[in-house]
């Protein structure tokens, strides 16, 4: 494979994960908020399960698309760790044995995105493209 092709598949790629993560992530948010795909709708927003179902559903909505994308993937990253030392760690140390293993690949899949952005194919990038043209 050609280094130009490796590019725009890394490229691709990254965006993809991005894109699929978030819609994934936002389902959590639904479950908790709504009480849909097979979740319980919780009592009150300003409770730890209401507070996790808004970021979830806002958060993954936002990453889906792309917009503020470094602010929300840290926001969420510290969210999935709080998450995993609340409600997992206490369970065992070893993530597939204390059900944490999803909490932890969240938490590092937003990591990796506050720390290289949203890729190519987001409204952050349109955004960027347009505050430029603008300026020239």
């Amino acid at each position: 494979m050609s280094e130009t092709n490796r590019g725009k598949l890394g490229e691709l790629t990254h965006n993809v994960l991005r894109i699929i993560a978030g819609l994934l992530f936002m389902q959590h948010g639904v479950q908790k908020l709504f009480g849909a795909l097979g979740g319980n709708q919780v009592e009150t927003l300003m409770s730890q399960p209401g507070l996790a179902g808004i970021l979830e559903f806002g958060g993954g909505l936002l990453l889906a698309a792309g917009l503020f994308t470094r602010p929300v993937a840290f926001i969420l990253a510290g969210e999935m760790a709080v998450a995993y030392f609340i409600a997992h760690l206490p369970q065992g140390f070893w993530p597939i044995m204390n059900r944490g293993e999803l909490a932890m690949f969240y938490c590092f899949a937003w990591l990796f995105f506050f720390a290289n952005g949203p890729g190519r194919y987001s409204l952050d990038a349109w955004r960027a493209g347009r505050a430029q043209s603008s300026e020239a």
